[in-house]
Parts: C-alpha cells; sequence; structure tokens
C-alpha cells in the first residue's frame, strides 16, 4: 500500500484483516456445504466470482452511475478541485478523480479499489450548505477512506453476501427444492436457503461493523491532516440537521449507499440499533473530534 501522511490506523486494518479473514473461513464453509448437499455450485460461484470482478474493477463507475455523478474538470469546479488539490499536497498521495452529483442530500462518498483508481464525489445539496472549512473536513475525511483503502475492503467483503444472495435465488427458482436429504427429511432447497440466510446476516453483521470503525478512523485521520477538527464536527452537526429538511422519497434513494457515505442518508428506523447502523453515533463521533480538538488547544 502507498504511504501517505494520514495518520495510520493500526485498529482499522486489524479489523480489516480480521472481518476478511472471517469472510473468507465463512465463505470456504458455505462452499462445502453446498457441496455436501450435491449441488453444482461451480457455475453460481463463477457467475458471483464474475460479479466480484466488475463489482472491484468497476466500482467507481457504477457508484457514480447509481448517484447521477459525473467526474468534473477544474475548470468546471475550481474551488473543489483546488481544496482537494491541497489535500492531496499534504497528504502525499495522488489526487483522486474528483466528481459531482446532482442530489440535494448533503453528501459525499469515495470509492475506487486503489489510490491510482479513485474518485472522491460530493453532492450538489452539500457544497450548497457547507463553508470552504467544512468542505474540506469532509473531503479529507474522505480521502482518508482511499488513503486506508476500506473502500476497497468493503467492496470485497459484501461478495459473500452476493454469493449467499444468488444461491437463494437458486435454490426457490429451480429444481432444488422438490429433492430431499438422504434421510429424508427437510427438502434440499429449505436447507440451502436456511443456510444462506445465515450467511448472509453473519456478512451483513461484520462488514456494519467494520464500517462502523472506519467511519471513526476516517474522521480521526481527517481532522490530524487538516488539524481543524472543530470545522469537521460542524459539518456532520450542520449535514445531520439538514438531513431532517429533505425529503424522505430522495432519503430512501440514497440509502443503499449508507454504507459508503460521509453521514447516513436515512437515520431514523434504520439506525435505532447499533448493531446495524452503518455509523457509529453522532454524538460519539462529536465527542472523538472533541478530544482531538482538546490536544490541539482549540476547545472544541
Amino acid at each position: 500500500m502507498v504511504q501517505t501522511r494520514f495518520a495510520p490506523d493500526r485498529g482499522l486494518t486489524r479489523r480489516m484483516v480480521i472481518t476478511m479473514f472471517l469472510l473468507g473461513l465463512l465463505y470456504v464453509v458455505f462452499v462445502a456445504v453446498l457441496i455436501a448437499l450435491g449441488v453444482r455450485a461451480v457455475a453460481v460461484l463463477l457467475i458471483a466470482g464474475v460479479m466480484l470482478f466488475v463489482q472491484y474493477f468497476m466500482s467507481d463507475r457504477i457508484a457514480l452511475f447509481a448517484m447521477h455523478g459525473r467526474v468534473v474538470s477544474p475548470q468546471e469546479a475550481p474551488e473543489l478541485h483546488g481544496m482537494i488539490d491541497r489535500l492531496c499536497a499534504l497528504a502525499d498521495m495522488p489526487k483522486p478523480r474528483v466528481a459531482i452529483a446532482d442530489s440535494d442530500v448533503p453528501n459525499a462518498f469515495a470509492t475506487g479499489r486503489n489510490q491510482k483508481n479513485s474518485v472522491v464525489c460530493v453532492t450538489t445539496g452539500l457544497l450548497r450548505r457547507l463553508d470552504a472549512g467544512e468542505l474540506e473536513g469532509v473531503l479529507a475525511h474522505e480521502m482518508s477512506h482511499v488513503a486506508h483503502r476500506d473502500v476497497a475492503v468493503m467492496t470485497i467483503a459484501s461478495f459473500l453476501g452476493i454469493v449467499a444472495g444468488l444461491m437463494t435465488r437458486v435454490a426457490l427458482y429451480s429444481g432444488l427444492g422438490r429433492g430431499r436429504d438422504d434421510r429424508g427429511g427437510l427438502p434440499i432447497g429449505l436447507i440451502i436457503m436456511l443456510v444462506s440466510i445465515l450467511v448472509y446476516a453473519v456478512s451483513f453483521l461484520l462488514t456494519r461493523a467494520l464500517s462502523r470503525y472506519r467511519e471513526l478512523a476516517a474522521d480521526r485521520a481527517g481532522a490530524l491532516l487538516t488539524q481543524r477538527p472543530s470545522a469537521l464536527s460542524s459539518a456532520l452537526v450542520k449535514i445531520s440537521g439538514e438531513m431532517a429538511r429533505i425529503p424522505t422519497r430522495d432519503l430512501r434513494e440514497a440509502e443503499p449507499f449508507n454504507a459508503f457515505f460521509f453521514a447516513p442518508a436515512l437515520s431514523g428506523k434504520a439506525s435505532l440499533s447499533a448493531l446495524l447502523a452503518t455509523h457509529p453515533p453522532l454524538e460519539q463521533r462529536l465527542d472523538q473530534l472533541g478530544r482531538i480538538s482538546a490536544q490541539f488547544g482549540q476547545g472544541g
């Protein structure tokens, strides 16, 4: 991994390694169960592998297309490019592509498999609502995701959920559901569906736990790079308050990207359980930034 001046986070690295190991182990067990049940899993796994390949190498294009974003030139967005140029110089990292999504939801996200193939995207709603210091704090947060490579890890981590979902559909719409195991017990299709649901649930919880920690890590790294944690705190408070004014329809349209957003687009019932949330509570993020401010002697 190319080194940058973003503060390294051993806790994040350790959690990414553990998450990938556990998901890999779960994947091996899942395949073993399919083979034991007599499923011809090769074709299904081949399809899932192609999906992973496409998702990994084209995640930036897919995300931009889904969010109606487009890459903009320095002539089209000189201030935005200027901020990212300064942050890249501070962080000593390659410049990502810069994109703007036409959405009133105030948010930002970064995607891409590595530093040389990354994109940082902000919405028009974010540009309208934040001042220069707050926007720089959000951009530093997003660029730290690229530097830490947790975006790529999150993309790969979703692979097992794709496989489990695909296998569930195969069990439901193929002839597997009509056969029974050797002991005349439950239909094979039902067994596959139950195992797939269990695998999906475990992978879901593991990736959500990693998602919450990586947001805290990005807050820390971004605040330490800019040395203005108070600006990032202000952006968090402002964005969280503005979300309440956005139509629910627009928030639900953006909700599938919560795990990659700076702040969750929909923070109502979906975030009541800390176990299911993609982001840590706002209070926890502000408390961490407050401690960093105290270290810098900013007083908040």
